[in-house]
């Protein structure tokens, strides 16, 4: 086969985003197929031998995706690395942009100490998420100190915020955190359009979604409130994660 990439080995860090939460697939290891699945698939078909790792687990702040995951990603012998972290630390109330930019500077050096292809990602605007709203201008924030970092270490941005199709209701789950299986879709072209890869992806068809009657609209708001919300903030409260007890969906490059 001819190379149609310089990339072998890729190895993606994060949280949820990168696991793939809210795109099931069973036939996916853990469950859960996402972005990061889709482009070491395009990735894989286009050069001999790749290998791909996904090392991210959901729930995890930046401190512990930088503890658990950047020296086993290192010990791959990765030279593609997508690394997403710091957005569930920057929604949090009372956090620091510049300080979670400052330890994802940290990280970032230490990735691209081999001269790996280092990938990041910025937050995506939130305007239109009931909730997650509140918190954009502090991912404004995060997302400058990113651009910044990215410059003095030589990564790739992946721009969640230029990403407009990402207003559009139908690219997040039922939960409407995470994204859904179309909402991947597009991410991973999106990536993989950032690498100068050619895909096949199909873009999204941005027709018109459904209009919902005020009155449904607030019964729908209701329901994710007590079937999401909820649950969400009774887990901060008692310092608990969705992602106890998980562990990374593909651990090995292969």
């Amino acid at each position: 086969m001819t190379q149609l990439h310089p990339w072998s080995r890729y190895v993606a860090l994060g949280d949820s985003f990168t696991e793939g939460i809210g795109d099931p697939d069973p036939h996916s290891p853990g469950g859960h197929r996402g972005w990061a699945d889709r482009v070491a698939e395009v990735l894989a078909t286009k050069t001999d031998d790749f290998a791909y790792a996904n090392l991210a687990i959901r729930g995890r702040l930046l401190g512990p995706i930088v503890q658990e995951q950047v020296e086993p990603a290192l010990l791959l012998r990765p030279d593609l690395i997508s690394f997403s972290a710091g957005g569930n630390d920057i929604i949090r109330p009372n956090t620091d942009p510049d300080v979670v930019a400052s330890q994802l500077a940290v990280a970032v050096n230490r990735l691209r100490s081999d001269g790996a292809t280092v990938v990041l990602f910025t937050g995506p605007d939130f305007r239109t998420t009931p909730v997650l709203a509140r918190s954009r201008g502090k991912v404004a924030i995060f997302n400058e100190n990113l651009r910044a970092i990215a410059v003095q270490y030589d990564a790739i941005v992946a721009d969640l915020w230029a990403l407009t199709e990402l207003r559009d209701s139908r690219m997040w789950s039922s939960d409407r955190l995470h994204l859904s299986p179309i909402g991947h879709n597009a991410v991973a072209r999106m990536v993989l359009i950032t690498l100068g890869i050619a895909n096949d992806l199909r873009p999204f068809d941005s027709g018109p979604p459904t209009r919902l009657s005020w009155s449904q609209a607030r019964v729908d708001d209701l329901g994710w409130a007590r079937d999401y919300l909820v649950p969400w903030v009774l887990r901060r409260i008692r310092h608990q994660s969705s992602g106890d007890g998980i562990a990374a969906k593909r651990p090995h490059a292969e």
